[in-house]
């Protein structure tokens, strides 16, 4: 019979992916608006802290296991900001609120000092956390990171985010050029995932349960 596990966001994007992969283990994910789960404020300092408030919050009012990511983009150059605060980076700035498009010229405008591709130095990181339960004491927390470099302008119509001013040096380009199936393969969240369902299938097999779902 398959498990069920709430996953702790609205991104259908990323429901689709968690949903894909974790057929593997024979999970069927849920998005937390089923249960009507109000979103956990996220008052941690890092990625790891974020993730675990979202995974615990998502446990709490659904009665199930969870999972939760938390990721963004650092710049060395501004001492690794947007960091965890990269969804809302330019809140306020001319007096708007926050969205892609206008976190991307935000991010800009901080780099004007440092025009030089080489010295605008950035990774993405994600961080994902599964929990058993609400109380669960040794929840599986995967990281993985994407480096590459910032650009001086947008380049590509793929992707969201920062990928548009995300150079990925292996494949001179941005990451918004990459095809789809090619940046989950090397992204930080794909990555992840991939960290994620191997240790799904490791603690699966040491309670002696069998995925019952493969893909080719």
């Amino acid at each position: 019979m398959s498990k069920k596990v709430v996953m702790a966001s609205g991104n259908t994007g990323k429901l689709r992916e968690f949903k894909t992969l974790l057929t593997q283990c024979d999970f069927t994910v849920l998005p937390q608006s089923e249960f009507n789960v109000p979103e956990a404020d996220e008052t941690g300092l890092t990625f790891v802290e974020n993730a675990l408030i979202k995974a615990r919050n998502a446990c709490e009012h659904t009665g199930l296991p969870a999972i939760a990511d938390d990721s963004g983009i650092e710049v060395d150059a501004l001492m690794g900001k947007p960091g965890i605060y990269s969804a809302r980076f330019s809140e306020g700035w001319q007096g708007l609120p926050a969205n892609d498009k206008r976190n991307n010229e935000y991010l800009l405008e901080q780099l004007k000092p440092f025009p030089e591709r080489k010295d605008r130095a950035a990774r993405y990181q994600c961080v994902l956390v599964y929990m058993r339960h609400a109380a669960d004491p040794t929840p599986i927390v995967c990281q993985e990171s994407w480096e590459g470099n910032i650009l001086n302008e947008h380049i590509g119509s793929n992707g969201f985010g920062y990928d548009p001013l995300f150079y990925v040096q292996e494949f001179d380009c941005s990451s918004a050029e990459l095809d789809k199936d090619l940046k989950n393969k090397i992204s930080h969240r794909g990555k992840a995932l991939q960290d994620l369902l191997a240790a799904l299938k490791e603690e699966l097999a040491l309670h002696g349960e069998t995925p019952q779902r493969t893909t080719p």
